[in-house]
């Protein structure tokens, strides 16, 4: 039996007096849980982002989408294992400059794949964060519902067309409650399953002076499964206590909670011909899908190395 873990948070990684002890937290604890996938939105300082590849010691490479201060989309997955190839894809509905959704506007926000492998198990990792509902009006037709409409509408399309043999994975902060029309929608056009359905715990805890009605499981896991192997699949909420940060401040890692997930099949027989020939199978899959392994470049320059079929693409290696 082969099981992995993958955890998804927003980290809230705000310009805040708190940030930067909230975020020594969050790697602490992460490297407590250790799942072997994380993805973390709202990162919004290449400093932070820094700050959490050096101390997460047990993540050999991280991927992002540079752009001039910040992650693009704020977006930021980590990985024990070597990755094989990422991309990032833009929402190509951002909402306007002079909306409520200005920030967002300029975090460029968007969809970070990465392809793993794990014992034969193909998978596809989708890391995103869609613009907020500030007003929280899910109504049709209302201003961010329907940006959030065409971001989800295109997150769908776009995992329509992944690989039918690999899991999918799309996970992060999708800023939709739990059962609303816009989820149902996602749902029917993506044809992903949701690994927390019907459960009704918030994800988000609104910060002082928020109202206590914009708490809402608003951050999620959906998968789409392959036809084989049989996969078991369970998810709970995490990182939801106060901790200690600094002297005898103590607080929340986010004004989110986190969603660990769990996934676990049976290992494949090997067939009589790959035991015969001595060979291993060839489960690499095409190139462009084959991890790359590039030790040798952890200490070079930055710390960050191309993907040479993805020349804008950096994987962050220490």
């Amino acid at each position: 039996m082969t099981q992995i873990s993958l955890l998804t948070f927003n980290a809230f990684g705000i310009l805040n007096w708190d940030t930067p002890f909230r975020l020594r937290a969050l790697v602490h604890e992460l490297n407590e849980l250790a799942p072997d996938i994380v993805c973390l939105q709202e990162i919004h300082q290449h400093y932070f982002r820094r700050m959490i590849v050096s101390g997460a010691l047990r993540y050999p490479a991280a991927i992002y989408e540079p752009m001039l201060y910040r992650p693009k989309g704020g977006l930021l997955t980590l990985a024990k294992a070597p990755f094989g190839a990422t991309r990032f894809h833009l929402y190509q509905e951002q909402g306007r400059w002079t909306s409520l959704n200005v920030m967002d506007r300029m975090l460029r926000k968007g969809m970070l794949f990465t392809h793993h492998e794990y014992a034969g198990l193909r998978m596809i990792v989708v890391n995103t964060h869609l613009i907020a509902n500030y007003a929280a009006n899910y109504i049709k037709g209302s201003p961010a519902a329907a940006i959030q409409t065409a971001q989800l509408r295109q997150l769908a399309g776009v995992v329509q067309d992944l690989p039918c043999d690999a899991l999918v994975m799309v996970m992060g902060d999708f800023n939709i409650p739990r059962h609303s029309w816009l989820y149902n929608e996602f749902l029917e056009r993506s044809g992903m399953e949701d690994t927390l359905s019907g459960d009704k715990r918030p994800t988000y805890r609104p910060l002082p002076g928020v109202p206590a009605r914009y708490a809402l499981p608003i951050d999620f896991v959906f998968v789409r499964r392959p036809s084989t192997p049989a996969l078991a699949i369970h998810s709970d909420l995490t990182l939801d206590k106060r901790l200690p940060l600094v002297g005898s401040y103590i607080n929340y890692l986010s004004d989110h909670l986190g969603i660990l997930t769990t996934v676990a099949w049976a290992d494949a027989a090997p067939s009589t011909a790959d035991v015969s020939t001595n060979r291993p199978t060839d489960v690499s899959g095409p190139p462009q899908l084959a991890p790359r392994v590039l030790p040798a470049l952890a200490g070079m320059g930055n710390g960050r190395i191309l993907l040479g079929s993805i020349p804008r693409f950096r994987q962050g290696v220490k």
